[in-house]
């Protein structure tokens, strides 16, 4: 059956419109303008670009400069909007007008239809974009979705993930394990100390997009074409973040600078940043699982990661790490959106970035990708891996690397002679210790108890760590 249409309007003239869409003539321009990547902007976005417009209409109807029945239609539309009642009528690709002003077209058009659909007729530009430009909408939206994403799903994933490292960590606290540099035979140090230390990273991301945050609640709503507030009541501004402030209760604050928050977008490149160390982290964590789970004959198979599926077509009964896989490639992705950011960061003349639509979606798809992944390496991973511990002590054993603990003993010399041969003769560093170091059993078994060597400190001399 054949599509129908309608004939809708603009400032250029005529065009034909499906006939059940609520948008209208610079949305259907859009359509036709950017059949580019057949994304959509992501669900976040327009989420915020909702909450702003059913804010707007908050400040402009307590202005009086709306009527309070035709403010209260709007903001109720915007919110349906906001809510995802409407998301297929958002079609515009997320390559579009640098301004993102086809977003905020799009948004305005259906808003109004749905606001006019109770009685009330609400156009697109005069009512719902009162006091507006798409210049300091756009913006706003951005920072709002982003700090909502990071807020109620990204920093609880990241905990979520570092709860479960810890209570894993207090489990394993006496467990005992080689530790690695250059990828070779390290110093020993107990399971607790290296999930800890993965811990601590997640921490350090967390407090680091915490910090980001309070510079992306600063929204440049009221600034309108450039910043300077034309057409916009100076009150408008301040009271669209309290509205914000009150729907979302997240606090928002009016950008002190508003051409600075319309012509830079320094605070979503900086908490990309912090994105992508975050990525940095999880790559590293993942990649320790991966290294620590190789095998499960010919790798260090220190650890065995809950089998998730088949992992080979061809070899029955390969088991792949198929969870931190998937955390690199995520990682990945998140390196390549924080490239893309800072350039668009850029991006821009004078009093305007004309790449904010991916600004946004990039910042946006990184915030749920990084969430995603941290619950799955929890719950997935983390949760469920288990401990090979004989094969640990075997390679502890035997790890000439021990003889550390020695040097304030017999000395370096001496200590890397005991090494050179242990290793040489895949005997273990005790053995051999015995036999060449002058020190008897009792003495040698304190100094490279592997147990006592992870608390660190000077062992073999009166106050030393090993006593």
């Amino acid at each position: 059956m054949p599509e129908s249409f309608r004939t809708e309007h603009d400032s250029m003239g005529e065009l034909q419109v499906p006939a059940d869409a609520l948008w209208g003539a610079q949305t259907q321009r859009a359509v036709q303008n950017f059949p580019i990547s057949g994304r959509p902007m992501p669900r976040g976005f327009i989420r915020a670009l909702g909450l702003v417009k059913a804010a707007a209409a908050d400040a402009n109807g307590g202005l009086g400069l709306l009527p309070e029945r035709l403010a209260a239609s709007i903001r109720r539309a915007a919110l349906a909007v906001a809510d995802g009642d409407h998301d297929a009528q958002f079609p515009i690709d997320i390559y579009q007008t640098g301004s993102g002003t086809s977003s905020n077209m799009n948004a305005n058009e259906v808003i109004a239809a749905l606001a006019s659909a109770r009685g009330r007729k609400a156009h697109p530009n005069d009512h719902v974009n009162l006091g507006q430009s798409s210049n300091d909408v756009i913006p706003t939206a951005l920072r709002v979705g982003a700090v909502l994403a990071a807020e109620e799903d990204l920093q609880p994933a990241i905990l979520h993930l570092r709860r479960t490292i810890d209570r894993r960590a207090r489990g394993l606290k006496k467990v005992v394990k080689t530790g690695r540099t250059h990828l070779m035979d390290a110093m020993p140090l107990t399971f607790a100390q290296e999930f800890g230390a993965w811990s601590a990273q997640l921490e350090s991301a967390q407090a680091r997009i915490a910090d980001a945050l309070k510079r992306l609640r600063r929204l440049p709503i009221g600034g309108t074409a450039i910043g300077t507030g034309i057409n916009a009541d100076p009150r408008f501004g301040a009271r669209v973040c309290a509205a914000l402030s009150k729907q979302t209760r997240v606090k928002f604050a009016s950008a002190e600078n508003r051409f600075e928050g319309i012509a830079s977008q320094d605070d979503a490149v900086e908490m990309s940043g912090q994105l992508n160390a975050l990525a940095v982290a999880l790559m590293k964590i993942a990649n320790d699982l991966r290294w620590m789970n190789a095998g499960p004959l010919a790798g260090l198979g220190e650890v065995e990661l809950p089998a998730l599926q088949p992992g080979s077509s061809i070899m029955p009964g390969k088991v792949n790490p198929v969870i931190p896989e998937a955390v690199g490639m995520v990682c990945a992705q998140v390196m390549g959106h924080h490239t893309a950011i800072t350039v668009a960061g850029q991006s821009g003349n004078f009093q305007l970035n004309v790449m904010l639509p991916l600004i946004a979606a990039n910042l946006l798809e990184s915030i749920q990708l990084l969430a995603n992944v941290s619950r799955l390496l929890a719950d997935s991973v983390i949760d469920g891996l288990s401990v090979r511990r004989d094969i640990i002590a075997t390679a502890l054993d035997r790890n000439p690397i021990l003889v550390t603990a020695l040097n304030p003993v017999i000395g370096y010399e001496k200590g890397a002679a005991i090494a050179k041969r242990a290793y040489a003769e895949g005997r273990p560093v005790l053995d051999i210790a015995l036999e060449d170091s002058g020190l008897d059993e009792k003495t040698l078994r304190a100094l490279l108890d592997p147990e006592a060597l992870t608390r660190g400190g000077i062992h073999g001399k009166p106050g030393g760590g090993g006593g």
